[in-house]
């Protein structure tokens, strides 16, 4: 018999769809959480702008700060039967995580180029406006700083890779072969 995952993290690259996954996974009756928005709630504190920048330097002031597991710590307190924990950016966090009973991470990932126009389309404030400047401004969270972003170490970490550079209904075939 196959053993109910109760925790799924997701982790990847920007606008390679982890939003979409989250919500798919939400109608699979998860709860979501984001750890970008503890960091999100951080900069309203302190009355700073919800930008692509500020949410990376919040992040790594935090980590810095407290540990590099902090916001997974945190979101963990808020967390009650299976949820979704979305934006996982340091391996510290995904090793707290690790510990907790019938976890998996999933690693979502696209083409650059895919990603860039998701990005774009979705209206946040990303803080670039070519495809250049995307891609060096992904360069900040693909670092091997042991308190700061680390995206391609938390890729490596993942038990799954889900590529998506299809349909939304294609991701949604694949993400249900996982669970």
């Amino acid at each position: 018999m196959k053993k109910e995952v109760r925790l799924i993290g997701l982790t990847g690259t920007n606008g390679a769809g982890k939003g979409e996954a989250a919500a798919y996974f939400k109608k699979k009756g998860y709860t979501c959480f984001s750890l970008s928005d503890l960091i999100r709630e951080e900069l309203i504190k302190k009355g700073k702008d919800v930008t692509r920048d500020n949410l990376i330097k919040m992040g790594n002031q935090l980590r810095e700060k407290a540990s590099p597991e902090i916001l997974a710590r945190l979101i963990l307190k808020k967390i009650r039967g299976r949820a979704v924990i979305d934006s996982i950016r340091n391996p510290k966090e995904i090793d707290y995580l690790k510990k907790q009973k019938n976890f998996i991470l999933l690693a979502i990932d696209a083409p650059v180029e895919l990603r860039y126009k998701r990005a774009k389309k979705r209206g946040r404030e990303e803080s670039v406006s070519t495809l250049q400047e995307f891609i060096e401004k992904e360069a900040e969270e693909k670092t091997n700083r042991k308190k700061g972003q680390q995206l391609l170490n938390c890729i490596k970490m993942a038990d799954f890779v889900v590529i998506n550079d299809g349909s939304l209904e294609n991701l949604h075939k694949k993400l249900e072969k996982l669970i």
